[in-house]
């Protein structure tokens, strides 16, 4: 098996758990998770230089911050599928006295997760501070952290876009999550953010689009460039356009499955549409 196969063969079996997970309690975020299962996948097993245990202060590696924290389902998935927890943990998801709540939480020392997210428009900010930790100490590795484009909206994130030019913040790759899709609706009828292309750039950052952002090929290709664009005095964004819902035909092309569960016919048909590879929990 080739080693694009396996990822993509991993991309279905991460969202069957995202599936299963927020059907078991009829609560949680599959569409924005369904849309990110690529970026994950791509990022956590091809991308990202890991120690080989988990650390919270995360010296000498790579570190990752989701500030979207409602799509923890994908996040989730991804850390157990990775060996950071066991993989029948997600049966919890959400459940009292799980470690896997809504929205990622430190207290209960989940390995993987190093900030609480969810409060949306935080993210870069946290993400900037372990950059600019990550000079100090002269270690060299990078700091990556996940929008979505609907938390653009929010002033504190454009305070810290700005901050991070200025200061030459050159170790962050900041991703966009761009599905064009928030909770109300699209996000051109919610609060129109015109060209961010043009915005980020006008900020001083180095723009990177990844216009197929359901491609293992292509997320790869673009966060392996996104990184040969990083310590040249500019930090660096990956705007990625993705399709909420994606791989569950009746979730695509709407917002609607934003923060809904399927019922039990319609995790039965979204099942249907991605195989078991790798075993449920």
């Amino acid at each position: 098996m080739s080693r694009i196969v396996h990822l993509e063969k991993l991309t279905q079996q991460v969202r069957r758990d995202i599936l299963r997970m927020v059907h078991s309690v009829n609560s949680g975020h599959p569409g924005g998770s369904l849309g990110c299962a690529e970026f994950f996948v791509a990022l956590y097993n091809e991308v990202l230089d890991l120690n080989d245990k988990f650390d919270m202060n995360g010296r000498n590696e790579d570190l990752f911050f989701l500030s979207n924290g409602h799509i923890s389902p994908v996040f989730y998935s991804v850390l157990a599928r990775r060996g950071y927890f066991p993989i029948n943990e997600l049966d919890t998801f959400r459940k009292l006295n799980s470690r896997l709540q809504g929205h990622p939480t430190t207290h209960e020392k989940l390995p993987g997760i190093r900030i609480a997210s969810g409060s949306l428009g935080q993210g870069i900010s946290v993400a900037i501070g372990s950059a600019l930790s990550k000079k100090l100490n002269k270690d060299c590795k990078l700091v990556y952290v996940m929008v979505g484009d609907g938390e653009l909206q929010e002033g504190q994130n454009w305070e810290a876009i700005m901050f991070a030019a200025a200061k030459k913040i050159d170790n962050l790759i900041l991703c966009v999550d761009l599905n064009g899709k928030q909770i109300d609706g699209s996000t051109n009828d919610v609060l129109p953010m015109g060209n961010l292309k043009i915005k980020f750039e006008a900020f001083g950052w180095k723009v990177i689009m990844i216009e197929k952002g359901n491609n293992l090929k292509s997320i790869i290709k673009k966060l392996n460039q996104a990184k040969k664009e990083t310590n040249k005095n500019l930090p660096v964004c990956l705007l990625i356009k993705t399709e909420m819902g994606n791989g569950v035909d009746f979730m695509m092309n709407t917002h609607e499955w934003h923060g809904v569960a399927p019922n039990d016919e319609q995790l039965k048909a979204a099942l249907s549409q991605n195989p078991e590879t790798f075993g449920d929990y």
